[in-house]
């Protein structure tokens, strides 16, 4: 069964709106884990619109479980890691300004850039995953940066899962077999929710983690946060 890590961005970015502690994204980060996730994910930027770097120092002492870490690799953010050293550091290739992660890591144009990047992150005790499409060959080359994981950037699948899932899928399939082949471990995140997990999970039968945020945290506004959590976990039994 995959594990399900929340990411509590969404809970900064309604905190910020407002200014103060409300909602408490330290309650937040207690209370994901008491409700039955299995990690905490937050995505510190530069402008500190949702996760602050505050946050991350705040949240890593109250972990009980998995603190994955997502960003792109800046002076900033790795100096935060490294000193934070959470269980996992997943790295996007998103530039500071973007609103939200939309594409994965070039691992043929990036490979030296990566390896330099995951080989500071090993030496501190942690352990990476990079974000990364489905073409075949940026799979294939990811071991090569020495990464642990990839992340899959699941929105394609998101948008298409409605009009025909098993197209919305196969290229998901494809790239899994890949990593495996390869022995990379593969996790997956972006837009993924209570319609469309299941069958993501169903397909892809040695996922390891999925990072979930907007979706979860959204339904958590209809059905309570607790409830919400117990009911994308049911999605991953398989």
């Amino acid at each position: 069964m995959a594990k399900l890590s929340v990411n509590i961005n969404k809970i900064a970015t309604l905190r910020n709106a407002r200014g103060g502690n409300e909602p408490n994204v330290l309650k937040a980060a207690i209370d994901v884990q008491e409700f039955g996730a299995d990690g905490v994910t937050v995505h510190p930027r530069p402008d500190g619109r949702h996760i602050r770097y505050q946050d991350v120092w705040d949240i890593k002492p109250i972990i009980k479980t998995e603190f994955n870490i997502e960003g792109y690799p800046s002076k900033e953010f790795m100096d935060l890691v490294k000193k934070v050293k959470p269980h996992q550091v997943t790295l996007v290739p998103d530039p500071p300004e973007a609103l939200t992660s939309n594409a994965g890591w070039d691992t043929i144009k990036n490979k030296s850039f990566l390896q330099e990047i995951i080989a500071d992150l090993s030496d501190a005790g942690i352990r990476t995953s990079i974000f990364i499409d489905t073409d075949l060959n940026n799979i294939a080359h990811a071991v090569k940066t020495n990464t642990d994981r990839i992340e899959l950037y699941t929105e394609p699948y998101a948008v298409m899962y409605a009009k025909n899932k098993e197209t919305a899928i196969a290229p998901f399939i494809a790239a899994a077999e890949v990593a495996r082949k390869v022995g990379l471990k593969i996790n997956a995140g972006h837009d993924l929710s209570l319609e469309n997990l299941k069958y993501f999970s169903d397909n892809i039968s040695f996922l390891s983690e999925v990072s979930i945020g907007h979706a979860l945290i959204s339904d958590a506004l209809y059905f309570g946060l607790e409830k919400t959590i117990k009911l994308y976990k049911q999605q991953l039994i398989k």
